[in-house]
């Protein structure tokens, strides 16, 4: 039975690291004493000592130990060893193709799906739907394939903006990049607003957060979801 929330951000404006989700957290960690981090998003592998100690630094304040997957000799038998993980924000191409070609983006899906606690922020995220296609990031480096977990039967685009009424930038929209995508794909895509995220207790899915997501089908008008609700599309993925 999975155990999964997936949020758009791990920070908010004028907000320190996840607190805007710390009641969120106690409630999903509450059984478990260590988190394995995995800071493969971030690039620069000088930095992931660090940033592991950022995610560390937050969890201390709940009662959670975190141990970053670097630290391994064996990743891939962390991560079967393990009993909750957290996959932090930074570039979704460099952590798919880290997860890909060090042989643990498998054993993470096989082992979240057996019903691990998992916490994705931002590109931790992005790679729980069926694809990392929807990423806002640049690719700065080239993973051997899209491909991610697949823990939820649709696409996510973390940090999802509105068009801004007062802008004079006449480029495309979040939303006609998502439509773009659409016109080659038929993989749902969900939008997530800063401060809002899924929450995935088995095969249920609900919106939930400070704003409504929005929702896109291909051939479909873009729709609202309002946090609490559960997510169903109009036609089986």
């Amino acid at each position: 039975m999975k155990n999964i929330l997936l949020a758009s951000t791990s920070s908010l404006h004028g907000d320190s690291y996840l607190n805007y989700l710390k009641h969120e957290l106690v409630r999903l960690f509450k059984d478990i004493e260590e988190i394995i981090f995995i800071p493969y998003a971030r690039p620069g592998g000088i930095n992931h000592e660090a940033y592991t100690e950022k995610a560390a630094s937050f969890f201390s304040t709940i009662g959670k130990q975190v141990r970053g997957l670097e630290s391994f000799s064996n990743p891939a038998q962390a991560l079967r060893e393990g009993v909750a993980f957290f996959t932090g924000g930074g570039n979704t191409f460099l952590l798919v193709k880290t997860l890909w070609e060090q042989g643990l983006m498998e054993v993470l899906q096989q082992e979240v799906n057996r019903g691990k606690v998992y916490l994705g922020t931002s590109a931790g995220s992005n790679i729980g739907g069926i694809s990392m296609q929807t990423t806002n990031d640049m690719p700065i480096v080239y993973p051997p394939t899209f491909k991610t977990a697949g823990w939820v039967p649709f696409n996510i685009n973390p940090h999802y903006l509105d068009p801004d009424p007062l802008s004079t930038h006449n480029g495309e929209t979040r939303e006609t990049r998502i439509l773009e995508f659409l016109s080659q794909e038929d993989t749902p895509v969900v939008g997530l607003r800063e401060g809002s995220w899924l929450r995935i207790t088995g095969h249920h899915i609900t919106t939930e957060g400070q704003h409504p997501s929005r929702i896109f089908e291909k051939d479909k008008t873009p729709y609202e979801l309002s946090p609490g609700t559960t997510l169903l599309f109009r036609k089986e993925y």
